[in-house]
């Protein structure tokens, strides 16, 4: 399915809700636009196999041109709208854009893009255009909203979090069926594990560049269900939004747990969640603690999953089964996994090692970079992936995952995985994000930090970190416990969830370069 077929049998009904405003973009707006740019780019030049570019905040219209790509056979690179102009010019350079669509609102930023993208012919932004740019609404004017005579399914190209370097894009084979045509790639997933349907009303609350969000979205629209865009999170708002439009499902991840279980009782049992039948969660380790205590509030709605952008493999996991396996992600729902050693090995059950998916071939590779394709295959099966999780399967099967191999302490000899510290530390009421990583230790190698991002930062430091300190002792092994606990304003965290260990860890490793890409 497509906007198309749902624009024919109801074209009133709201595809997208701006949560915040409630303007809506109905699916005949939907189909309409987005047939629009899709000429608009076809005669400008651009054929099924280019690569498009679109760097914007949440926004209505963020659907349009994702849709536009969808259709007419083109990947289309969603770029980090918190990155510096540098960083996502990198971007629209690397991802061989031919043409970007940005938005006044980030008119500072995109100035800059054409300097760092010669390549990038067609430049549009929406809501008033500057110079360099022409406007968007003017651009699609008198463009047919029917479709185009041929209309490949187009696919998104989207790029690595670059939390331990420069990003890089994950490029898949084109796909060869048409955009009209249900090929089961469209919301079969979300259909199978979490019951999508024309009837959903589902909550997005995170930023639309990130690949969960922009799968799920599309997913539902595929579906046919209606989408609830939050401009940015709110713990309140998104509470809101659920009562306001009745929604079914939504998707979350941990630190937004995290943030809706620090408001108060009274606020949050003020609002009527009887419509959520789904909450889905990822993007990052949720702590068990955590995860119980939304088990208590929602009851056995909230499902988890494992996966990467890079999509050679996931894992499900159901609130039954989660209290069965406290801790786990699931059971592979797509690939086989494999746990391995440093030379590529398979260990035994309940031992750990680097997690692989193994699916028939090699699902992607990523542009520009032989090496680092290479480096997430095995070093035998090249046909299972890796993307830097350690973690173990137990005696049914199900995965956990202790961290990322990257992160690793290494203190005396032992390894120490700093996820197991952070959830301790998580559960103290006091704390509000926590990140663990090794420091430099002339002894021991390395020595177990913590750095705390404090719910009330006038609480004294002293106390505080005291206060930490036996807690961690009363929760874990001696070696697993912080050696030092400083304290920070805000954790360098993205709204998806995704932490920049490296920029903390480079503080302390007396690295003055660090770049945040």
């Amino acid at each position: 399915m497509y906007p198309g077929t749902w624009a024919r049998s109801k074209p009133n009904t709201a595809a997208v809700i701006n949560a915040a405003t409630g303007e809506q973009l109905s699916f005949a707006e939907l189909d309409a636009h987005s047939n629009q740019l899709a000429h608009y780019w076809w005669q400008a030049g651009l054929r099924p196999g280019d690569h498009v570019a679109l760097f914007m905040e949440n926004h209505l219209r963020f659907f349009e041109v994702l849709w536009a790509a969808l259709r007419s056979g083109l990947y289309i690179t969603a770029v980090n709208r918190h990155l510096t102009a540098e960083e996502a010019g990198y971007i629209v350079n690397d991802c061989q854009a031919k043409a970007l669509v940005s938005s006044s609102y980030l008119a500072d930023k995109a100035a800059a893009l054409p300097k760092s993208a010669p390549n990038c012919q067609r430049w549009l932004m929406i809501d008033g255009a500057i110079d360099g740019f022409a406007a968007y609404e003017d651009a699609i004017a008198e463009k047919p909203t029917t479709p185009l005579a041929d209309e490949p399914a187009g696919q998104t190209m989207l790029y690595s979090s670059g939390t331990t370097g420069r990003p890089k894009g994950i490029l898949r084979p084109r796909l060869t069926h048409q955009a009209h045509e249900d090929d089961g790639s469209l919301g079969n997933l979300q259909r199978s594990l979490w019951n999508f349907n024309e009837q959903t009303v589902y909550l997005s609350p995170a930023p639309l560049y990130h690949a969960a969000p922009i799968g799920f979205c599309t997913a539902t629209t595929a579906l046919g269900g209606t989408i609830i865009m939050l401009p940015r999170f709110d713990e309140l708002t998104a509470l809101e939004a659920i009562q306001r439009y009745r929604v079914t499902h939504s998707q979350w991840v941990p630190t937004m747990f995290i943030r809706l279980l620090k408001l108060s009782e009274r606020l949050r049992n003020a609002y009527d969640l009887s419509s959520h039948r789904y909450a889905v969660h990822a993007a990052a380790p949720c702590p068990a603690g955590i995860k119980r205590q939304m088990l208590d509030w929602w009851g056995e709605i909230v499902y988890e999953y494992y996966g990467g952008t890079e999509r050679n493999g996931i894992t499900h996991i159901t609130p039954t089964q989660w209290l069965e396996h406290p801790g786990s992600v699931g059971l592979a729902v797509l690939g086989k996994v494999h746990i391995c050693n440093e030379t590529g090995d398979e260990v035994a059950v309940g031992e750990t090692g680097l997690v692989y998916f193994e699916l028939p071939r090699m699902p992607f590779e990523y542009l520009n970079d032989r090496d680092k394709t290479q480096a997430a295959q095995h070093p035998v099966h090249k046909n299972w992936s890796a993307l830097g999780d350690v973690g173990y399967l137990d005696e049914d099967g199900f995965l956990f995952l202790t961290d990322r191999a990257s992160f690793m302490i290494i203190s005396g000899g032992v390894n120490i995985y700093p996820q197991e510290t952070e959830d301790a530390l998580i559960m103290h009421p006091k704390v509000a994000d926590v990140a663990v990583f090794g420091v430099p230790d002339t002894e021991m190698g390395e020595a177990v930090k913590a750095v705390v991002e404090l719910l009330d930062p006038n609480d004294d430091n002293d106390r505080v970190r005291q206060e930490l300190m036996a807690f961690a002792r009363d929760k874990l092994t001696h070696y697993k416990c912080p050696k030092s606990i400083d304290f920070i304003a805000e954790l360098p965290r993205l709204p998806t969830g995704k932490l920049y260990k490296r920029l903390l860890k480079d503080r302390y490793w007396g690295k003055t370069e660090t770049r945040i890409v």
